[in-house]
């Protein structure tokens, strides 16, 4: 008899830290039979939510074809499949070319979102993305390098918006991001970057789009980092919401 299809689960890992897992991320971890992991991203104690005897693969060294061998092979055996990836996998997560092996298959799969290291950087600043009276827009993007980015959709003409802007897989090149937003940023705009969100050798770096990259290079940092600059990350002047206002009414609460 031929096995039936299993479902694939694609889940998000969380930033590092593994209580930042999603409850439903692991329900889906404990049960898999087969879990394929990016080694070099996700904290190992996140792996702690799989079960004794679970096929563990860590993707760290294989190409598309190679995890997809191993993921469509395990649902058309009819065991589940964790495809596990860092933080959430709608974000940098070459998401796209692998549920499109799967449809190609008519394999079902659905995802499971994670805790992006956006708002674990945010929670490690203490700060908000959005500020009252300020930025109500974020913006997530990468420098262009190898992977490249439409010219419509270059930090300069990002930047440009002055909203707060958080910038992945980019922290190699910080000159060059500094000096992108710079074209469109005062030089005294907060930044800050942070290193491993929520890992154990977290490392906060704060400072102004003018000293941010020295401070970074200088702790020798290039990789797993996010950069995030905008007003939002000031100390000082900000307006308070409105939402909590007393004068404020909405459809629960009537203002006085």
């Amino acid at each position: 008899m031929t096995a039936r299809m299993s479902t694939v689960y694609f889940v998000g890992a969380g930033p590092g830290d593994p209580e930042l897992i999603t409850v439903k991320g692991m329900r889906l971890l404990s049960g898999a039979d087969v879990v394929v992991y990016a080694g070099s991203l996700v904290q190992a104690a996140v792996l702690k939510y799989c079960r004794n005897g679970a096929e563990m693969r860590d993707s760290a060294q294989m190409n598309l074809d190679e995890i997809m061998d191993v993921i469509i092979g395990a649902a058309k055996a009819g065991k589940k499949c964790v495809r596990l990836s860092t933080g959430d996998p709608s974000l940098y997560g070459a998401l796209r070319e692998q549920t499109r092996a799967l449809e190609a298959e008519g394999i079902p799969y659905e995802i499971c979102p994670g805790v992006s290291s956006a708002f674990a950087s945010a929670a490690v600043l203490k700060r908000e993305l959005t500020a009252p009276g300020g930025s109500q827009t974020v913006i997530f993007t990468r420098l262009s390098g190898r992977t490249p980015v439409p010219a419509r959709e270059s930090l300069s003409s990002l930047a440009s918006h002055g909203a707060t802007i958080c910038v992945f897989l980019s922290a190699a090149s910080i000159d060059d991001v500094a000096a992108e937003l710079s074209k469109g940023y005062s030089s005294s705009t907060p930044a800050s970057v942070v290193y491993r969100a929520t890992w154990e050798d977290e490392r906060v770096f704060t400072g102004t789009l003018a000293d941010i990259a020295d401070k970074v290079k200088s702790a020798g940092i290039s990789r797993h980092a996010l950069i995030i600059v905008g007003d939002a990350l000031g100390q000082g002047g900000e307006e308070a919401s409105r939402l909590y206002d007393r004068a404020f009414s909405h459809g629960l609460r009537k203002g006085g």
